[in-house]
């Protein structure tokens, strides 16, 4: 009897969808993924979680809608290239802490950011600068180690890079020119790396009664 993997419901742009994925491929684990259109979401993944945003994971005893807790729950399947630092607790702990900005403080300005039309309180430049200003320490950091914690990739850079990603495309010509080239350099690592290229490829929109695709594959 086959057993049928857990189920991936994704949008292939969405950071947060980015780095679920990005940890699921890394982890070897192997899912069936849904993608899906956010202005048109299956009636499936509604009822599996209401919050109604990807990515969600729907495993046979539970459901998680939450991108950083689907990549913990991959790394801790398997965890080759040591993402959660298991030798690092103090590693783990910062890694956690630039997270928890990026979510909370960065992708509030980067959405007024990428989208100011739709907040005229401020100029697009303004939305800017408030970004910079997590930039700003994130270059600082990759002033002194190749990577956000030091030496070694980890959660953290695997879990923001999509989002700096995104802001990088609102405008690259500003971006590429700006006084970041250690952000710069780290992003272009990121953008060429075979793991981020095999989780970007682009899937059919799902529906009820497609074949499944597996990913990775």
């Amino acid at each position: 009897m086959t057993t049928q993997p857990p189920i991936l419901y994704s949008f292939r742009r969405c950071p947060y969808a980015i780095r679920a994925r990005l940890a699921i491929a890394s982890s070897g684990q192997s899912v069936a993924l849904r993608e899906v259109v956010l202005k048109d979401k299956p009636a499936a993944m509604l009822q599996a979680s209401p919050k109604a945003t990807v990515p969600v994971l729907v495993l046979p005893d539970r459901v998680i809608d939450e991108s950083r807790d689907i990549m913990r729950w991959a790394l801790r399947q398997s965890d080759p290239h040591n993402w959660l630092c298991a030798d690092d607790p103090d590693q783990l702990w910062q890694s956690e802490g630039l997270i928890q900005e990026n979510d909370a403080v960065f992708k509030q300005h980067l959405d007024r950011y990428k989208y100011f039309e739709r907040y005229p309180g401020h100029s697009q430049d303004y939305y800017r600068q408030q970004c910079e200003v997590t930039l700003g320490r994130l270059e600082q950091q990759l002033q002194q180690s190749a990577f956000l914690t030091g030496e070694h990739c980890c959660l953290a850079d695997i879990a923001i890079f999509p989002f700096i990603r995104q802001f990088a495309h609102v405008d690259r010509t500003w971006f590429y020119s700006a006084p970041y080239p250690g952000l710069q350099r780290w992003l272009d690592y990121h953008l060429t790396s075979p793991l981020f290229l095999s989780v970007m490829k682009k899937y059919p929109r799902w529906e009820e009664g497609n074949a499944i695709i597996r990913f990775p594959k």
